[in-house]
């Protein structure tokens, strides 16, 4: 396999790899359900993912009228130890996932998961799931450390990005990702990226900016392909 235009391929975790939504959601429920706020429904979470645990709490609680800073980061502490214990209870490789990680590893192409989620989440569901040894690395939210304004150099920096393409030996890399923080992050790396339309896009898929946009991850490999 050659002729295949790609040494590694990055990919995003929730809303490319994994569906999470329900997962993800639950965990917000108990915090605003905590913090006295009603829940939201669960498919309406797939409208807050984006960004990390944070934002999408944070954008759960703007909705219903915010709350002081302090009261708020107690409140995530508490989301955060609730998804700890229950991140793998609905979450599932989305359809076609395992026969595409298996194609690419067929062709010998090394794989990343580059993700916003903390690493020690990530790792976690990944392993739950079986899958976590099929990549090089996983890359998470607070794997790169803090920028000099204290925030994670997490998506849509380009840094982990970065750090897994090194990870999986320096050669062409791909990324693959539902968001504009993927897009955005890949374009700053310098690496073609492959958006995700079934996943939990920010914006209709077609106008993300990516090089190629699948409708499933069987479509990948042809996608690629064509890059």
């Amino acid at each position: 396999m050659a002729d295949f235009p790609f040494d590694a391929v990055g990919f995003d975790l929730d809303g490319t790899l994994l569906d999470t939504f329900r997962d993800l959601g639950a965990a917000v429920n108990y915090a605003l359900e905590l913090g006295g706020m009603d829940p939201v429904p669960v498919d309406s979470s797939k409208d807050l993912i984006g960004g990390g645990a944070k934002i999408m709490l944070a954008r759960a609680v703007e909705q219903q009228g915010g709350m002081p800073e302090e009261d708020f980061r107690g409140l995530y502490k508490q989301m955060l130890r609730y998804y700890a214990e229950h991140n793998a209870v609905h979450s599932r490789p989305y359809p076609g996932a395992i026969q595409c990680l298996d194609a690419l590893a067929a062709r010998g192409i090394k794989m990343a998961v580059v993700t916003n989620k903390f690493e020690g989440f990530a790792t976690d569901i990944l392993t739950q799931l079986g899958l976590a040894g099929r990549f090089e690395t996983i890359i998470g939210g607070d794997s790169m450390g803090k920028g000099p304004d204290g925030k994670h150099l997490a998506k849509p920096a380009p840094d982990p990005v970065i750090k897994a393409r090194n990870r999986c030996g320096g050669g062409s890399f791909a990324f693959v990702g539902d968001s504009s923080y993927d897009v955005a992050a890949a374009r700053a790396a310098d690496v073609p990226v492959v958006v995700a339309a079934y996943g939990y896009c920010d914006k209709p898929p077609a106008e993300l900016g990516g090089d190629a946009v699948i409708e499933s991850l069987s479509g990948l490999i042809p996608a690629l392909e064509t890059l």
